[in-house]
């Protein structure tokens, strides 16, 4: 009996090191870390590689909120042992919110294979918004104003209530990855500029199927992209010029703003002729939130949804001829090409973007009006 004990007991011990010691082995206490908020990725002007980390910093002595680092290296994982060398702590990206990447490296195919060590890293999570900024990194990093809270909680909220209202897009790291691998649609990620010290949400930055910079969208033009991609499920703002209304002083008065109430969009995929076609349908029940013309809603309603539905199709037409000029598929046409023209796709998946520009895509808008406010 004594004898089996002592087995059982071995065996135990066995079992409890061989579940801790693999636990353990990358233990980081916390004082001995360095959590960066963000990491940034740029090129100078010798296309030498530049990467940014921005740790907060929690210290009443110090005047500033953040700590920046600017290391050049050839690599990510190259970056991280620099950073290492210039941190208080052990940098590892647990905590990163933001990967921002700056125009000069968008710029370039295939920068997203610095992003490698990201994936193979089971330590990093795979959340961080990917963020465009339309100018050199520095612009930004180093801009500190003090009547915000630290940039990357700036940038979380901003793309995070934003993309709620479709303004812009949120893609993370991990939807950024799945972007560029699928071969039916290419990616899409938010931008930010600065204006006069001031970080302002700009729209959408487009990318071809190498994650190249192909073209970017504002903020009124990343909502129509949303609704035409079916993700504008919440209410959304839209402000048209009105053709034939006059413009009084410097006011605008020839502007009108609705909110839409409920949008439905239809996509239906053909292949007459040698190559694809796409029937778009947008039905959009508005309600109207400022119209700084005379009107007479009862009498002019069917006129104003004529009206309305004209200039909404005019920017849908537009943003359709710039997707295929630059032969991008951010709607992700080539998914309903997949699922209804398969035979038709596999010929056609590994030159999409030529595809696209070769196809013939109709997007037929009606607008309804709902209600004309409380206000008559």
């Amino acid at each position: 009996m004594n004898k089996q004990w002592r087995r059982l007991t071995g065996f135990l011990l066995i079992v409890m090191v061989v579940a801790i010691v693999p636990g353990c082995y990358d233990r980081l206490d916390l004082e001995e870390a360095s959590s960066p908020f963000l990491v940034g990725y740029d090129l100078d002007e010798n296309n030498n590689m530049i990467v940014y980390v921005t740790d907060p910093v929690f210290s009443k002595n110090v005047g500033k909120k953040t700590h920046e680092i600017r290391v050049e290296a050839s690599t990510s994982r190259d970056a991280r042992d620099k950073e290492d060398a210039r941190s208080p702590g052990v940098v590892h990206g647990r905590k990163i919110q933001i990967i921002l990447i700056g125009k000069r490296m968008l710029e370039h195919a295939d920068w997203f294979r610095i992003l490698d060590v990201f994936f193979r890293d089971a330590r990093n999570s795979l959340t961080p918004r990917v963020v465009a900024y339309n100018g050199p990194l520095s612009e930004i990093i180093y801009l500190n104003p003090k009547d915000q809270p630290m940039m990357p909680m700036l940038l979380t909220g901003m793309v995070d209530t934003k993309s709620s209202r479709s303004e812009t897009v949120k893609t993370t790291l991990q939807e950024l990855h799945r972007q560029m691998f699928e071969k039916g649609m290419t990616p899409y990620i938010p931008e930010v500029k600065v204006e006069k010290k001031e970080i302002v949400l700009q729209g959408t930055t487009l990318l071809d199927h190498k994650g190249k910079f192909a073209t970017a969208l504002t903020t009124q033009e990343t909502v129509l992209l949303q609704m035409l991609q079916k993700e504008a499920k919440k209410t959304v703002s839209l402000t048209i010029p009105i053709p034939g209304k006059k413009k009084i002083g410097p006011f605008h008065t020839d502007r009108l703003s609705f909110n839409t109430q409920k949008v439905q969009t239809q996509i239906k995929t053909s292949y007459p002729q040698d190559h694809f076609q796409f029937d778009i349908h947008v039905k959009m029940r508005v309600t109207l939130t400022e119209v700084l013309f005379a009107h007479k809603l009862q009498d002019q309603e069917e006129q104003l949804e004529k009206m309305l539905t004209g200039q909404v199709q005019k920017q849908m037409d537009n943003l359709i001829s710039r997707l295929k000029k630059h032969r991008i598929d951010p709607i992700g046409l080539g998914l309903h090409a997949r699922a209804h023209e398969y035979e038709h796709y596999k010929k056609a998946e590994d030159h999409w973007g030529e595809a696209i520009a070769e196809s013939d895509i109709k997007v037929v808008v009606s607008v309804e009006i709902g209600s004309g406010g409380p206000v008559k």
